[in-house]
């Protein structure tokens, strides 16, 4: 596996060395931060592979620093809480995290979790096909979306879900198939996800998200992409 670069971001000290022990073990190149603004500054000067980030954070909150970070860049990250509260975790998805592990929690779980996702996002990257789907274009190779020639703004987890309908038209996917293709792994409450990462998707890519054109509700199993697919 190629070096890779984390951000690690927690106010907890302790918590963020042991985590750094862990990640530098396993050959990544580590960085601590310990506030939301050193975490936003750190990240915009040093461009890591992928960010663990706590979200009770002082100064700029996890949340915000999510929401800025993901305005800016497509890097992975890995959101950190001790709240098991399946609201939060939609939330956290929803604004661009990539995943979410609930304190307390095993540091070799949490190292693991990015490397799935490492190992995801560098194949994305070697793709170079470009699928069409009526008036929706998606570049896998620069992870981009357009919908009559003009981008859309997806997150990296709409992407991914996108990209995976896209090359399975027609085909009725579970909403487990959805998440262990995407995240690597299921997880707590993730059919909630999945199903509010398909009601954005709606409404970006839609016409009519009430009457969906592409992604259909296939009652009983998940969903399914209909469209003219080709790559």
């Amino acid at each position: 596996m190629p070096q890779f670069s984390v951000l690690i971001v927690d106010d907890d000290e302790k918590l963020a060395k042991l985590l750094q022990t862990y990640f530098t073990k396993e050959g990544f190149n580590t960085t601590l931060a310990f506030n939301g603004n050193s975490a936003v500054e750190l990240a915009r000067k040093l461009r890591p592979d992928i960010i663990i980030l706590d979200l009770m954070l002082p100064g700029i909150d996890g949340w915000e620093v999510c929401r800025i970070l993901r305005k800016e860049s497509e890097t992975p990250i890995i959101m950190l809480t001790a709240r098991d509260d399946v609201t939060d975790r939609l939330i956290g998805l929803e604004i661009g995290g990539d995943d979410y592990v609930t304190k307390p929690f095993s540091p070799r779980e949490v190292v693991a979790r990015a490397k799935v996702i490492l190992r995801r996002t560098r194949k994305n990257e070697i793709k170079s096909d470009i699928i069409t789907a009526g008036n929706i274009r998606i570049d896998t190779k620069r992870h981009q979306v357009y919908k009559d020639g003009a981008e859309l703004d997806l997150t990296p987890t709409e992407f991914k879900i996108l990209e995976l309908f896209a090359a399975n038209p027609w085909r009725a996917l579970s909403r487990l198939q959805i998440v262990e293709q995407v995240q690597g792994f299921a997880f707590d409450g993730y059919e909630r996800t999945i199903d509010a990462h398909v009601k954005n998707l709606r409404r970006k890519i839609e016409d009519n998200p009430k009457e969906p054109r592409y992604i259909h509700t296939v009652y009983g199993v998940g969903y399914k992409f209909v469209g003219d697919s080709h790559e």
